[in-house]
């Protein structure tokens, strides 16, 4: 698998940053958001994502989540398993590890971490590190119905195909003068991967297929 050697690669010795100056926006590069970054949170709660690439027969695929449609924040929409950090945890790792146990019942020994990506900070207050794992095929997942809906795979050769890619501008800081940016959905088939879940995907595909520093 060309993919998980290149991920591997990318990845290898990277650690978490949670320094200000290196948070994401979702899709966009760290210039533009240092840009827009007085329009989001300026304390955000520290979280974690975990984005588990499968180990396919043939390729990587992604594994995502349909978040339950009863939930405060997000809900309804496609993301990665994951969440705040807690006081237990001993990393963002762990984090990532238990939430993705906890939410669809993955087996934490079945993955493998490659690396981290920038933490990206999210409007809704949160500055989420993702976490990247490689996941052995065979696991068979127990979801919890009260924070997800369902899970599906998806390709991630789909996913680092720029044609797939749907950009999209967004509007931010009404009421306080406004600014514009372009952002990403990757439509897939009736679903539509959009918001931080599409945005950590680009920077997953910026760093690892076209080998850009974040």
């Amino acid at each position: 698998m060309l993919w998980r050697e290149r991920i591997a690669l990318c990845l290898a010795g990277s650690e978490p940053r949670h320094e200000v100056a290196d948070w994401l926006i979702p899709g966009l590069t760290a210039e533009q958001s240092r840009a827009l970054r007085a329009y989001f949170p300026t304390a955000p709660q520290p979280a974690a994502v975990l984005i588990p690439l499968v180990e396919r027969d043939d390729e990587l695929t992604v594994l995502l989540t349909q978040r339950a449609t009863q939930l405060k924040n997000h809900a309804g929409q496609v993301s990665f398993p994951g969440g705040r950090v807690e006081r237990q945890d001993a990393d963002v790792r762990a984090t990532a590890l238990r939430e993705a146990y906890e939410e669809i019942g993955l087996d934490p020994q079945l993955v493998t971490v490659a690396g981290f990506l920038p933490d990206h900070i999210i409007i809704s207050g949160f500055r989420v590190t993702p976490v990247v794992g490689f996941v052995r095929a065979g696991f068979e997942l127990r979801l919890d119905a009260r924070e997800v809906q369902e899970t599906f795979e998806v390709p991630l050769s789909y996913i680092f195909q720029p044609e797939n890619h749907r950009r999209r501008l967004r509007r931010f800081g009404f009421g306080q003068g406004e600014a514009e940016a372009e952002l990403c959905d990757i439509p897939y088939g009736d679903r539509n991967i959009w918001g931080a879940t599409a945005g950590m995907l680009v920077t997953l595909y910026r760093i690892c297929a076209l080998g850009e520093q974040p």
